[in-house]
């Protein structure tokens, strides 16, 4: 009899889902951008479109961010997520067909969402502008997602929950619990539909979900991706481990308060505009502490910075982090934001967080785990990410400084007065003064979709020279 006939059957990872996340994420990061691309030479060149409807700034600016936030960032979460939490629960995904559905399903969104948009069928709300046929396809694809996640954690080998699926666990909870509250709606048709709130109740559930899709979306999830990833690619240990529970949990509490900031001198009251200053202030610590914990893992390896262009990617990306979460709260201040409501600053400090913190840590944890799904232990070319990560850089460092600086020229001119009350400015005057900072930023993000063209290019030959090959789980834990 055959000796081998006895031997236990490997376990394998379900990495089939990881891979297709993966390389959509590459896909719809460059759709996205080039989008971004098109809006910003629309803004320097109004005429550029031809007045065409569906290619007019008002309809491809919403469908720039959900492509760059849901289409980009939700597939690298997803790919993250899965890989991360079979990796470090030592399990296959729980019900891996369910996790095809998701794929499928969440693919499905992004079409619909690039069909959609361009016609003009929208809510009108930021970063919820989908309407309701494709929003309850979101929640059935979320709760189909949150299954596979917590499950795959339930049927653990280890017994620790490593703090990576903590901000993953809590990016899935929240958005579900933000997404079904904002998006409840009363349709009045397939295609059109009224918020089931009104006036300032209705701002102040939109800025609840809007600053708590930054909060959970855009920062928990992938904070989940820095914990993982930096001391894998880093082979270091997290820096200290208490100090990333106590991150998580005071990271999460005081997000949830921040959205009012958001409306400032608005019809909201003055109480509650102040509170989400007051947490946007305190907001700090918990950022800050995260960020030094990941700066840190690196303690006694600062030497790998110069020869290992992903790890540029995430540590840089921290430090874009560390910049975005202390811009935030400063331009929180009611003082600093009468002179920052409504500028270009607000564009600087959200792209100096996209393309600086979500855009180089996903870059950088996709540079890690597609080569290693499809059996190779590196890119193609090693060389082209370092590229990628000066380009990449360039073009975040012009893109967010015209903006900084056209936003505190906007919000110097518009409230200057001569000393008979009237306005020194027209608001024309202000467009005009703009124009040379329109252009240089679309210059910078030129260069950012440039980068993302380098990696796509690395990713298909480095698909094409690698072997999908089964994964197998440590046998003694496969078979505890």
């Amino acid at each position: 009899m055959d000796p081998s006939a006895h031997r236990a059957v490997p376990v394998n990872y379900s990495d089939e889902t990881v891979r297709g996340f993966a390389l959509a994420a590459v896909l719809w990061g460059v759709v996205g951008m080039l989008v971004g691309c098109l809006i910003a030479a629309q803004l320097a060149f109004p005429d550029l479109t031809a007045g065409i409807p569906w290619l007019s700034y008002g309809r491809l600016r919403p469908l720039h961010t959900n492509a760059v936030i849901f289409a980009f960032g939700g597939c690298a979460l997803m790919a993250t997520s899965f890989h991360v939490v079979q990796r470090t629960c030592q399990v296959p995904l729980f019900l891996p067909r369910l996790a095809q559905f998701v794929f499928v399903g969440w693919q499905l969104v992004i079409v619909a969402a690039a069909i959609t948009l361009p016609l003009g069928y929208t809510q009108g709300k930021e970063y919820a502008e989908l309407e309701w046929p494709i929003d309850l396809l979101i929640a059935v694809v979320w709760v189909a997602y949150a299954i596979v996640f917590f499950g795959t954690i339930g049927r653990r080998r280890v017994r620790h929950i490593y703090v990576a699926n903590w901000f993953f666990g809590a990016f899935i909870i929240a958005v579900a619990v933000l997404h079904i509250v904002n998006s409840a709606a009363m349709p009045v048709s397939f295609w059109k539909s009224y918020s089931a709130y009104a006036g300032v109740q209705d701002a102040m559930v939109q800025w609840w979900y809007g600053h708590n899709a930054v909060g959970f979306f855009l920062t928990a999830g992938f904070l989940g991706m820095m914990y993982y990833y930096i001391p894998k690619q880093a082979g270091r240990p997290v820096y200290s481990y208490r100090l990333s529970i106590v991150h998580f949990w005071a990271l999460i509490f005081t997000y949830m308060w921040a959205g009012p900031h958001h409306l400032h001198y608005t019809a909201l009251p003055d109480w509650a505009q102040s509170v989400g200053m007051v947490f946007s202030l305190v907001l700090l610590a918990p950022s800050w502490g995260g960020m030094i914990n990941g700066v840190m893992t690196l303690s006694g390896a600062w030497h790998k910075l110069r020869d290992d262009p992903i790890l540029k990617f995430l540590i840089v990306a921290l430090s874009f982090y560390g910049m975005a979460t202390f811009e935030g709260p400063m331009m929180s201040i009611k003082t600093v934001n009468a002179l920052s409501h409504y500028t270009d600053w607000t564009i600087g400090h959200v792209h100096s967080g996209a393309l600086g913190w979500v855009g180089l840590v996903s870059m950088g944890s996709l540079y890690y785990l597609i080569p290693r799904m499809y059996g190779r232990t590196e890119m193609y070319s090693v060389p082209a990410i370092n590229l990628h990560f000066w380009i990449a850089t360039l073009g975040i460092v012009l893109y967010i400084a015209a903006m900084w600086i056209a936003g505190v020229m906007q919000g110097l001119m518009w409230r200057a007065v001569n000393p008979d009350g009237t306005l020194v400015y027209t608001f024309v005057e202000s467009v005009k003064a703009t124009w040379p900072f329109y252009v240089v930023r679309l210059a910078g993000g030129l260069l950012y979709l440039a980068g993302m063209g380098v990696m796509a290019w690395n990713v298909v030959m480095t698909v094409r020279v690698g072997r999908v090959q089964p994964s197998p789980i440590p046998a003694r834990l496969a078979h505890a």
